[in-house]
C-alpha cells in the first residue's frame, strides 16, 4: 500500500548556520557598534537582544535574509512578544516550529477527507500519514495540501510504493 508522511520539520543545521552568520554580521555592522544587539540559538529558540524595538526589527530582517539564503522557510518562525529587560534593553524570543500541532493535523485530515480523493489520512504523533491504493492519488493529495495549507511549511517524506 503506497504511503507518505506529511511533516513540518526545519533543517536545524541550516537554522544554526543562519543564526551564526547573522551574529557575525551584527558584530561587524557599523550601526550596531556599541549597542547590545545580538542573537542566540538555544535548542529550538532564537533569542534576539537590542536597545530598542527598532533594533530588534533590524536584527530580525538580518535573520530572515540569512534563513532565506539557506533555503529555510520563514514560516517555521513563531515570533513572540517584545519583552523589556534591565535598563533600556529589550529582547524577543522566536520559537522554531517543529512538528504538526494537533489542530493543524486535524485540519489536514479533514481537508483530505472532504476532497473525495481515494486516500486515507491518519495522525501519527507530530506527522500525518497518508495512504492510498494508487501513486497518482497520493500525488494529488500532495498537490492539494501544498495549495490549501499555505500557512504551514509542509514537506513530504517517507514515500513508499
Amino acid at each position: 500500500m503506497p504511503s507518505f508522511d506529511t511533516v513540518c520539520e526545519p533543517n536545524m543545521v541550516e537554522v544554526r548556520n543562519a543564526v551564526d552568520t547573522s551574529a557575525k554580521e551584527i558584530g561587524t555592522r557599523f550601526d550596531f557598534k556599541g549597542t547590545s544587539a545580538k542573537i542566540e540559538l538555544k535548542d529550538k529558540e532564537i533569542t534576539m537582544f537590542g536597545d530598542a524595538d527598532f533594533q530588534l526589527t533590524q536584527v530580525e530582517d538580518i535573520l530572515r535574509n540569512k534563513l532565506t539564503k539557506r533555503n529555510v522557510d520563514v514560516r517555521f518562525l513563531d515570533i513572540g512578544k517584545v519583552e523589556k529587560i534591565g535598563g533600556d534593553k529589550v529582547k524577543q524570543v522566536i520559537k522554531v516550529k517543529n512538528g504538526i500541532e494537533t489542530e493543524d493535523a486535524k485540519k489536514i485530515t479533514k481537508l483530505i477527507k472532504e476532497s473525495k480523493i481515494k486516500v486515507q489520512a491518519s495522525i501519527q504523533g507530530d506527522a500525518v500519514r497518508v495512504t492510498g491504493a494508487k501513486r497518482d492519488d497520493l500525488q494529488e493529495a500532495m498537490a492539494l495540501l501544498r495549495k490549501d495549507m499555505t500557512e504551514l511549511p509542509l514537506s513530504f517524506d517517507n514515500f513508499r510504493d
